[in-house]
């Protein structure tokens, strides 16, 4: 199976990269931008684990709990 975790910036914790994306945006003619955040993507594949093992994961290695949400998304 694949897995896909994407991991983003609580929306209470400042995200000056998202900030400086969306000025960015404006600048080059996207005015109504709004709540532009920045995170990462991870992707992998594994057999047979466990969807409980995949998030704990996802929330104890592959982000940072305190400031950081996940998502996780697994594709046949």
């Amino acid at each position: 199976m694949k897995v896909i975790v994407t991991v983003l910036p609580k929306t209470t914790v400042l995200d000056p990269q998202g900030a400086a994306t969306a000025e960015a945006m404006k600048h080059l003619g996207l005015e109504s931008v709004r709540g532009v955040r920045v995170g990462k993507s991870i992707q992998f594949e594994a057999q047979g684990a466990d969807e409980a093992k995949l998030h704990e994961i996802a929330r104890d290695l592959l982000s940072n709990p305190v400031m950081e949400d996940y998502k996780l998304e697994i594709l046949p």
